[in-house]
């Protein structure tokens, strides 16, 4: 998965949009972060502590939480993992925040 992949998920979510906050591009629904890149590989997905828990006991491979993200609601993606894993993350995160 590449993050041009990434961009197109995301702009079929409705109401998702691109935006670029402090020289750092994202998705975003109703202002709220839904995935955003964390380095060239690697993508913050913003999930619930119940679905990240999930996430990275389905797919250990693909996702992980950083030291400096434990305290936050989100999984880090390995864009070489798991493809539909992403995609699903991406699709909980996109229905968490148009829900807020």
């Amino acid at each position: 998965m590449e993050l041009d992949d990434v961009d197109a998920f995301a702009a079929q979510l409705e109401g998702c949009r691109q935006r670029r906050i402090d020289g750092r591009v994202g998705w975003y629904v109703n202002g709220l972060l839904v995935v955003r890149p964390e380095t060239d590989r690697t993508i913050l997905i913003r999930l619930d502590p119940t679905q990240r828990e999930s996430m990275l006991a389905a797919h250990p491979d693909t996702f992980g939480v950083p030291p400096a993200w434990e305290a936050h609601e989100k999984v880090q993606a390995n864009l070489d993992g798991d493809a539909d894993a992403i995609r699903t993350a991406i699709k909980m995160a996109w229905e968490r925040q148009r829900r807020t």
